[in-house]
């Protein structure tokens, strides 16, 4: 057994000890909101936004966008699950910043080998073999935050799927402080009709 498979064993064992009577909690989020947030380690959902088991819905994805998948699990957090408010919160220092579609393209195509970014750019250390399958997805990068909350925002609230009653917030987290700070521009966008 890994040493990291031992430690979330064991930490699963010490939460399980105290895990009190959460399994009697509702399957629907107790607050009904949704936030779609990036998969960044430094991330905790649970902690910037005051939350506790069954509170609210946390989709988390590669830089937050709000890809299909995404939308999809906000459609079912409301159709079935009761949410009626949804955040897009992305952060600042994203990783998603640091490359292109065609980089990410190239990378894949050498090698499926983890590559490694210096002050030159995106590396892979080792040849092949890669795959070309690379091109065929959108990787879904950002250039400038408030614009991809923005965009998100949008895309999400011109879903056919998403009903116009569902106010959507547009935040950029703030790796540095902890402190989530409002794009207008995305909340305007955002507001439920």
């Amino acid at each position: 057994m890994s040493k990291i498979v031992n430690d979330v064993l064991t930490a699963n064992r010490e939460y399980m000890n105290n895990f009190g009577d959460k399994g009697d909690l509702p399957m629907p989020p107790g607050r009904h909101f949704a936030i779609l947030t990036c998969m960044d380690a430094r991330l905790d959902p649970a902690k910037y936004a005051g939350l506790s088991e069954g509170d609210a819905h946390v989709i988390r994805n590669a830089g937050g966008r709000a890809s299909d998948d995404a939308i999809r699990s906000l459609v079912i957090s409301y159709k079935l699950l009761g949410t009626r408010e949804w955040f897009v919160i992305h952060h600042t220092d994203c990783g998603m910043e640091t490359f292109t579609d065609e980089i990410m393209r190239d990378l894949l195509g050498s090698s499926l080998k983890t590559a490694s970014v210096d002050a030159n750019g995106w590396h892979d250390g080792c040849e092949g073999p890669g795959s070309a399958e690379g091109k065929y997805i959108s990787w879904l990068t950002i250039r400038d935050q408030e614009v991809s909350v923005l965009e998100d925002v949008i895309r999400i609230k011109n879903h056919p799927l998403v009903p116009s009653d569902i106010p959507v917030y547009g935040y950029i987290y703030d790796c540095k402080s902890g402190r989530l700070i409002e794009v207008p521009a995305a909340t305007e966008a955002g507001k439920a009709s």
